[in-house]
């Protein structure tokens, strides 16, 4: 079950490895190059919220996320924006489960109505992994779209926290 302290890990600074695919609703669309990035990850309402925001060079933009957990419910829900939009996105909400957080929303994208998912998984101290998919049928299948692989700069301090434990 989730907890206010589930995205602990990501506080902090971080270097993303980022692979998108060309196209985000065609399965067999070839990955792009690898780019990288940078993040920073605060907390908030002592560790019920967080914001982080990522620079993406490669893309000519900027992201940032902010997270917020529900106690009634005890799920979080995920909100994104991006510098290129100026707009939150609608957000996924979800909850970690054995170490494994996933969040579903719904969305649009190039004029299609999109169901979102967003998967963490892989949280260490020093590491963790992100996924997008978009699916066009409700959730039958999903196409990942945008993997990130997060790693912790060499300088930087680790910070303890295991979500859903």
């Amino acid at each position: 079950m989730s907890t206010p302290h589930d995205f602990d890990f990501l506080h902090g600074d971080w270097h993303g490895a980022h692979r998108r695919r060309a196209g985000f609703l065609d399965p067999d669309s070839p990955w792009g190059p690898e780019f990288t990035s940078t993040s920073h990850c605060r907390p908030l309402f002592d560790g019920a919220a967080n914001i982080d925001e990522i620079d993406m060079p490669h893309l000519g933009s900027k992201g940032l996320t902010l997270r917020l957990f529900d106690p009634s419910t005890r799920l979080w829900s995920l909100h994104w924006s991006s510098s290129t939009t100026g707009r939150l996105f609608p957000p996924v909400v979800g909850a970690f489960v054995g170490g494994r957080g996933e969040f579903h929303g719904d969305d649009t994208y190039e004029g299609e109505k999109v169901r979102v998912r967003f998967v963490w998984s892989g949280v260490s101290e020093a590491s963790a992994r992100w996924e997008q998919a978009f699916s066009v049928d409700g959730g039958d299948t999903w196409v990942t779209n945008w993997i990130m692989e997060f790693t912790r700069p060499p300088t930087a301090l680790p910070v303890s926290g295991t979500p859903g434990a």
